[in-house]
């Protein structure tokens, strides 16, 4: 029953991280409508917030519970701040001024990031798959965003700063979220690091660090509306219901299809390249999410439950 249950999480991880994926190219299409990043950013969280919290009141028939210790309360706030809020924002500049495929092959050293932070917290080294796994990632990611071919020459400096700054704050998301109780409701963990989310951005925005709406022939709540759904409720759904099971490194690690999803997907509604070094890295992608599931059995199958 463990094993079953470890792999429908997985499977939770994998379609938050193909849900993020897909909303790459629809952030490039929004700023090619003439939007903002700030101010696709404020309308993501606040269409995500509001999806969540319909799904958490209808879920517990108006009634719903929110009996949690202060630490939960205080941890789950952080992580939507940082988790949510930062890395919208971060990701969202970034695609702003890099291409897609570059932007999220920053994003993507969240990785070794996670990785790095729950050996830290282990005290130990990483183990012999999650290297092999986090080599074959990173191989996959060099040869996916197409960096081999074309080099680092077109970088923008402003943008590889937020893309590296989006890939720190997503791998707190999978770091922290690893330590909250995975006896706690995911939909309520979800409204809760969404509203706090909420509060953060809306402070940002009102305080006009969230840079000039724009304009578009598409209304920016249509756009709120597809990157709040992408980009928000689903992940956040997803993650919150996955990641206590089977841990931070390991959901780090399946996360990963996020990328082959966001470079197909770049390729089919932007018209960016895909050659077949590309499509190589995303096989050397696909090969790393298939050695992190092979650890799922001995290592998620005797993951201890947290306390709240």
């Amino acid at each position: 029953m463990n094993t079953y249950r470890n792999g429908i999480a997985a499977l939770l991880v994998m379609l938050g991280a193909a849900s993020y994926g897909l909303m790459t190219p629809v952030v490039k299409m929004a700023v090619a409508d003439g939007w903002g990043p700030g101010a696709l950013s404020f309308a993501q969280i606040v269409s995500g917030t509001a999806m969540l919290l319909i799904v958490w009141l209808i879920r517990f028939r108006l009634r719903p519970s929110l009996r949690m210790k202060p630490g939960t309360w205080i941890r789950l706030a952080f992580i939507g701040i940082c988790g949510l809020s930062l890395t919208t924002v971060f990701y969202n500049e970034a695609l702003a001024r890099l291409d897609a495929s570059l932007a999220v092959v920053l994003l993507f050293q969240y990785t070794w990031i996670t990785i790095l932070l729950e050996s830290i917290r282990a005290k130990r080294w990483p183990t012999r798959q999650e290297a092999v796994a986090s080599v074959l990632i990173f191989a996959g990611t060099l040869l996916a965003a197409g960096l081999i071919e074309q080099g680092i020459g077109r970088l923008d400096v402003e943008g590889l700063l937020f893309g590296l700054l989006s890939a720190l704050t997503y791998s707190l998301f999978f770091f922290l979220s690893g330590s909250l109780p995975s006896s706690q409701e995911p939909y309520t963990k979800s409204s809760v690091m969404a509203l706090s989310s909420l509060a953060f951005i809306s402070v940002m925005h009102g305080a006009g660090t969230g840079g000039p709406a724009g304009s578009g022939s598409v209304p920016i709540a249509v756009w709120g509306f597809l990157l709040g759904l992408l980009g928000s409720a689903l992940p956040a759904i997803c993650f919150n219901a996955g990641i206590p099971r089977i841990g931070p490194g390991l959901a780090a690690l399946l996360g990963a299809l996020e990328l082959p999803i966001a470079v197909l997907a770049s390729f089919a509604l932007l018209g960016e390249p895909l050659t077949w070094v590309q499509g190589f890295g995303v096989v050397l992608l696909l090969a790393g999410i298939v050695a992190a599931q092979s650890r799922m059995g001995e290592k998620a199958g005797n993951r201890p439950g947290s306390e709240e």
